[in-house]
């Protein structure tokens, strides 16, 4: 058991308090954001429908996801001095895997809505009913606990006797590992993570992959140009989301790490961990009218408050 240090930004001294403010101002906004839309979606009854359902979901998964790192980050740009103990960082890979692996299944589940609602829209209110919606969403978070801990558990048992320095902003898998001395448990312990993060990135990518190929098939198929453009619409933020999120993933975990520098671990890290999450609610309201009509509302009726 001993303290690490997360380097973090300290390379930008000059920059703490700027950096500071910044992560701050978008920490606030990715909260009050999916704060936004998960009151909406609760107090709407226009929205009581699983593709909502599953949105409000994912907007308070995504707080939690931020929440991770972000403050974190924010204590050490504030004291400038980045001690973090050997628990500590434990529990905050932990809940990173847990969010981030819940993150990716969800994202698999919303795929499945959107699939049953386009290619079999007769059956779609038998298929996804509320008690299927909430058995989905319970199972996206319950299976990745054990994988999570589990992956954990190998890169903790590592034996660490190199620098206790980690050159990143938190303690994230390769920058942890990279402190090991023994390169065989490292290797084994590399191998069982990027195995994992195969299953938990590549094989629900597959499937949603899978599904919208299907849906585009269908849209293609409507002989109503309106109906098309509707269809695509409720698509169209999703598979943005999917695109961002899937694609900065991958190329973080599976890109050979010697072909990676620090600095652009760090660039990629920043991006999934706090560019993706702040662009989400913006995407899922500029492009979404129910969204939007549900936005316009809440707003009328607070101004008639004040």
């Amino acid at each position: 058991m001993m303290d690490f240090v997360l380097l973090g930004f300290s390379d930008t001294p000059n920059l703490q308090r700027t950096l500071f403010g910044v992560f701050l101002l978008i920490y606030l906004t990715i909260f009050v954001c999916n704060s936004i839309i998960i009151i909406i979606t609760k107090i709407n009854s226009d929205l009581h429908t699983p593709m909502y359902f599953f949105l409000g979901n994912f907007s308070f998964l995504e707080i939690c996801y931020v929440t991770v790192t972000i403050p974190r980050m924010l204590m050490d740009l504030w004291t400038q001095k980045g001690h973090i103990s050997f628990l500590a960082c434990a529990i905050q890979m932990g809940f990173f895997f847990i969010f981030g692996g819940t993150e990716c299944l969800l994202l698999t589940v919303m795929a499945y809505d959107r699939y049953v609602a386009i290619c079999n829209p007769l059956h779609y209110a038998l298929v996804m009913n509320h008690k299927v919606c909430i058995q989905l969403v319970a199972a996206s978070w319950i299976t990745v606990v054990p994988v999570a801990i589990g992956q954990t558990w190998k890169v903790f048992s590592l034996p660490f006797c190199a620098s206790h320095t980690i050159d990143h902003f938190f303690c994230d898998v390769p920058p942890v590992l990279q402190l090991a001395c023994d390169d065989t448990f490292v290797k084994e312990a590399a191998d069982f993570v990027v195995a994992d993060t195969v299953v938990f990135v590549m094989a629900p990518l597959l499937l949603i992959g899978v599904s919208y190929v299907k849906i585009i098939s269908n849209i293609l198929k409507l002989s109503s140009a309106r109906g098309r453009s509707k269809a695509f619409s409720t698509c169209s933020s999703h598979l943005t989301v999917v695109v961002l999120f899937y694609g900065s993933a991958t190329i973080s975990y599976l890109q050979p790490k010697p072909n990676q520098s620090e600095e652009m671990g760090k660039l990629i890290s920043l991006f999934y961990t706090i560019l993706i999450p702040i662009l989400n609610p913006i995407i899922y309201t500029l492009r979404n009218k129910d969204i939007e009509k549900a936005l316009r509302k809440l707003l009328a009726k607070l101004l008639l408050w004040f």
